[in-house]
């Protein structure tokens, strides 16, 4: 078990950030192992160091993996998600366990965030947790790997939450520059950027738009500024739709799902982590409007 201390910057006081979670004999730098018959690892017993009293908003950080692990983003996002929390007096606390996922603990937090989580996580009564804490008001927020298609087996978050299914990302190469064309600059997380965002990262395709509605497109790919090319055989290109950046609501709860942040290079980019204090502003209800009242309150367990 891994505790470090994060320091409100504003009042001083200490917010204890934990990632628990992990097994004895399971690096964090590694997959989850599947247990007999290919069915993935789950998690029954929940992390018993989780503070009674979180100062609120509170930041749930997911970076479970029962698929790829992206063995340098995940601890690169940590070290940001401390400095964002510390700087704003949010509380946050990090886990690996999915048995995390049961209302009565869910009702501590305000926003779950999905840090290149991936695979199939989750029990179905932790699944049923969770969509019952972000129907009721709750917020999520997906990074990169939570829209990839090791979610496939799970209905209603590929319906209800991302939308659409991961085709692949280019090969030859892997990272490319790339131009991000904004959509709709109206949402806190994307207010401070041009209307053209040029940036480097492993770039998602999906077999169909989201674009829907209830479904609200930030922003674009522009595939003429890089080369899709094909991922094992599938041919990538979406064309002049080709969603990057997008929000919805789920119920009463907030849902803002980006594809950027395959690289740990991505959590030090001042324009992507102002972008992810701004996504967790607008899903926490502390900032912008949409699906639930812009107020703060503990979502119903």
């Amino acid at each position: 078990m891994v505790r470090k201390i994060v320091r409100n910057a504003a009042s001083g006081a200490a917010i204890l950030a934990v990632i628990a979670g992990l097994s004895a004999c399971q690096s964090p730098n590694t997959a989850r192992p599947a247990s007999d018959g290919g069915k993935m690892i789950h998690d029954t017993a929940p992390p018993t160091d989780i503070p009674d009293t979180l100062q609120r908003p509170a930041i749930l950080v997911f970076s479970k993996t029962n698929g790829y692990r992206h063995v340098d983003a995940i601890p690169a996002a940590t070290k940001m998600f401390d400095e964002i929390a510390a700087k704003n007096g949010w509380s946050v606390y990090y886990t690996e366990n999915g048995a995390t996922f049961s209302p009565e603990i869910l009702a501590k937090f305000d926003v779950i965030v999905f840090s290149n989580a991936s695979g199939n996580l989750f029990t179905e009564d932790q699944r049923a947790a969770f969509q019952m804490f972000l129907e009721n008001g709750g917020g999520f927020l997906g990074i990169h790997a939570a829209g990839d298609n090791s979610h496939t087996d799970w209905g209603w978050y590929m319906t209800d939450i991302i939308g659409t299914t991961f085709t692949g990302h280019p090969m030859e190469p892997q990272f490319q520059q790339a131009t991000v064309r904004i959509e709709d600059n109206t949402n806190p997380a994307m207010a401070h950027l041009p209307d053209a965002w040029s940036r480097t990262d492993e770039w998602y395709s999906f077999d169909k738009s989201p674009r829907q509605e209830g479904v609200n497109i930030i922003a674009t790919l522009d595939e003429s500024t890089y080369d899709p090319g094909e991922f094992h055989g599938t041919k990538l290109p979406m064309g002049a739709d080709h969603p990057i950046i997008w929000n919805r609501c789920a119920g009463a709860g907030r849902v803002f799902y980006t594809a950027l942040g395959h690289t740990a290079a991505s959590y030090s980019e001042p324009e992507n982590v102002q972008l992810l204090t701004g996504a967790l502003e607008w899903t926490m209800r502390l900032k912008g409007d949409g699906c639930s009242p812009n107020a703060l309150t503990t979502p119903a367990p």
